[in-house]
């Protein structure tokens, strides 16, 4: 039996939001249309996937096993549309690309001198953003792909692929800031000293305790820092090349830590075969060092 793609897509939202209202608000369709998606391929199936018995959908041990199995039937489309589009003459006009300064892979300039050469007539548009903001972007058609901190999960509807190579983060102040005496300061000294930290456009994020200022960009923390204000953490590629001497690192226990780094990109509107090629880049070993 053929099993509707919308309603799949449908099922995977709704597991992933928790709701079909969520699921509907994300796919651009009406309540009751990702309902009858769902119940149609319940009926298909001839399982319940979700116990509707409390306010919101809760997945049954079917809808569970199912999720999976729909799950891969979602990858597997993805790479079937990407290799159409790398099989397709159709280069698109315009692409749009969300690249987070977590991103500092040092052959970035070799690599955008290679699509500059293969892609001459189209015009590319880089985009700055962190954390929620690069999903927005992306969900609304904004951006076709992004490099960024990688996160736990993502919306249905957003694809996703590690890169190879982490990012190294660093704990980091002005050279004149007094926690430099210390050296590897505990939890307590940096609770009572004002941090700078990573805060998007959209917000969600966690507020830390104690004196704190925000910014929508490493490199605007970075020269919050620069100037004394706090502690921050920062990516050690942005500190090495734009900070020079005037930064220090801390070392306190747990860092520097090591950061996944993912490309991304949306279902709803997929990069075509220029952002395809750019993905494949990325992705490849050659690129990432391996």
């Amino acid at each position: 039996m053929l099993y509707s793609p919308e309603a799949m897509e449908a099922f995977a939202a709704a597991a992933a939001l928790g709701s079909f209202s969520a699921a509907a608000r994300q796919l651009g369709k009406s309540q009751s249309t990702i309902s009858t998606a769902i119940a149609n391929l319940e009926a298909d199936l001839d399982l319940t996937l979700f116990d509707r018995s409390s306010r919101l959908p809760v997945l049954t041990t079917a809808g569970r096993r199912v999720l999976a199995h729909v799950q891969e039937i979602l990858a597997a489309g993805d790479r079937l549309e990407a290799l159409s589009l790398r099989l397709s003459d159709k280069v698109e006009p315009r692409l749009t690309i969300v690249l987070s300064d977590t991103y500092g892979q040092s052959d970035h300039l070799e690599l955008m001198q290679e699509f500059e050469q293969r892609y001459r007539d189209i015009e590319l548009d880089c985009l700055i953003a962190e954390g929620p903001d690069v999903i927005a972007l992306l969900q609304s058609g904004r951006a076709h792909l992004a490099v960024t901190a990688a996160a736990p999960s993502y919306p249905a509807g957003i694809a996703s692929a590690r890169l190879a190579q982490p990012t190294r983060m660093g704990v980091f102040v002005a050279r004149t800031h007094p926690l430099v005496a210390i050296g590897s300061p505990g939890a307590e000294h940096l609770a009572a000293t004002r941090q700078i930290y990573l805060n998007s456009y959209i917000g969600g994020g966690a507020r830390p305790l104690g004196l704190a200022w925000s910014a929508p960009s490493y490199l605007m923390l970075l020269e919050l820092t620069q100037q004394g204000f706090g502690w921050a953490e920062l990516p050690d590629w942005l500190v090495r090349q734009y900070a020079g001497d005037t930064l220090s690192e801390l070392l306190p226990r747990g860092w520097p830590r090591l950061l996944p780094v993912d490309v991304l990109w949306s279902r709803m509107s997929p990069p075509g075969p220029a952002g395809q090629w750019l993905l494949d880049s990325l992705l490849s070993e050659r690129r990432s060092g391996g």
